[in-house]
């Protein structure tokens, strides 16, 4: 038997102001991103554009890509999600609750690398799927626990998101939930979250499971949860100090995603999918922007 007791920070983007997001992703979901300020009547104008043009596949795809004017830019077009209908996309994918969170208020972080990334440091599993299911909160939290158990100096194991997903009594499985609640669920009820090979993911909300005291698991010991807008640098002085971040971004533009930076079509007004923040990047890029990895 053995509990391990680790620390997760938690942040909340975009939850009070609205700022652009500028992402990279590639094929397997996993994506760079980075929060750069904007001007707010811009982007408004944006949103209202992308969701009145939301009904026509064709002219929704010719709008996002009309913002793609460098080689890394962002790209849209046909992919695995355009069967669905924008509505029917929010609803099975963009199902993450945001629960206010306190402006961060420590110091500013000093002395940052200009780049850096915990997946060098093998600290991060690989991605995953989660199917038809709006689990996205269940898999950004198990991912932060998951790292910050490894950052400790324990081997990195893939541990399980059915189990969050099942037994978060606090939130809804796969019709949505809070990674706010499910990281108080998780400290409050010291429930040790099993390895993945021992409580595998269905992509279905089931019933919870429950195991022996002698059951080898990671507890949850302390979390916090900030919102860092307007405050990248501290963001990134938290990654580096405490590790992998949860975060809750505006997804909706990425159902037409086929690859590049994403620099436009984000807004406080529709955060809605739970992602993990593992890095950021300043080098080759334009002043005042850090790009950040997800």
């Amino acid at each position: 038997m053995y509990a391990i007791l680790v620390f997760v920070s938690l942040l909340f983007c975009f939850s009070h102001f609205t700022f652009n997001l500028f992402c990279f992703f590639t094929p397997t979901d996993v994506c760079q991103w980075c929060v750069i300020h904007h001007l707010k009547t811009q982007l408004l104008k944006m949103e209202y554009i992308y969701h009145s043009l939301s009904g026509n596949v064709t002219e929704r795809h010719t709008y996002l890509n009309s913002f793609s004017n460098t080689a890394h830019s962002a790209q849209y077009g046909i992919n695995q999600f355009s069967s669905l209908t924008p509505e029917e996309f929010r609803d099975v994918y963009l199902r993450t609750i945001t629960d206010s969170a306190p402006l961060f208020s420590g110091p500013k972080a000093k002395g940052l690398p200009a780049r850096f990334d915990w997946r060098d440091r093998s600290v991060v599993a690989p991605v995953q799927n989660q199917q038809a299911c709006g689990s996205c909160w269940a898999f950004s939290v198990v991912g932060a626990v998951q790292a910050a158990n490894a950052i400790t100096g324990s081997p990195l194991q893939q541990l399980s998101v059915q189990q969050v997903v099942d037994c978060s009594f606090l939130n809804h499985g796969c019709n949505g939930g809070s990674p706010t609640k499910a990281l108080t669920w998780l400290q409050q009820t010291r429930v040790k979250l099993v390895p993945e090979s021992e409580y595998p993911y269905t992509g279905e909300t089931g019933i919870c499971r429950f195991f022996s005291d002698s059951q080898a698991g990671v507890v949850l010991q302390n979390f916090t949860a900030h919102n860092f807008s307007g405050q990248e640098e501290a963001m990134m002085g938290q990654l580096v100090s405490h590790g992998p971040l949860t975060a809750i971004v505006d997804a909706v533009s990425w159902q037409d995603y086929l690859g590049g930076i994403i620099q436009h079509h984000c807004s406080s007004h529709w955060s809605n999918h739970a992602v993990l923040v593992v890095g950021y990047d300043t080098t080759g890029i334009a002043d005042s922007v850090a790009t950040v990895f997800l």
